[in-house]
């Protein structure tokens, strides 16, 4: 498989959103106060560092195969915190998930510019599962902030 030029920049930036991703989430689960948001941006790490694994063979000639339909299953959170709480720890936690939610944000639309970009059918098909999964990493983040209060 011959990558373009354009197409080789495209992976290079993607790769190192991938590894920022993966640093951060492992940063944040350390970080967060609570043991489900903790558990939440452990998973989300792992995931983002198979992205970045499959970022890395693409780049190095092998498009993998990705399995239809695997999807994560949706978590379901308990209230840790009630919505008028102002301490310390829920601010912090919904300061890691607001910028986490960012994160996907962009993280998601910098894929979205992808798969226009390459040529290559199983390339696209590959970015695009990847995009559903971080568009699942932010639905799961922002079901998180609303179970606890922190998305108005």
């Amino acid at each position: 498989m011959q990558l373009t030029q354009k197409e080789t920049s495209l992976l290079k930036d993607l790769k190192e959103q991938e590894q920022i991703c993966t640093e951060k989430y492992n940063r944040y689960a350390n970080e967060a106060s609570d043991q489900q948001l903790k558990t939440l941006f452990s998973q989300i790490g792992d995931t983002e560092k198979q992205h970045l694994d499959t970022i890395t063979q693409i780049m190095n000639g092998s498009v993998p195969t990705m399995q239809a339909g695997a999807q994560q299953t949706q978590p379901t959170f308990t209230s840790t915190y009630n919505v008028s709480d102002t301490n310390q720890d829920k601010q912090n936690d919904s300061f890691l998930c607001t910028d986490s939610l960012s994160t996907e944000k962009h993280v998601s639309s910098t894929y979205n510019t992808c798969i226009f970009e390459f040529r290559d059918t199983n390339i696209r098909n590959v970015l695009n599962h990847i995009q559903k999964e971080e568009q699942q990493h932010g639905e799961h983040i922002y079901n998180y902030m609303a179970q606890n209060g922190m998305y108005n």
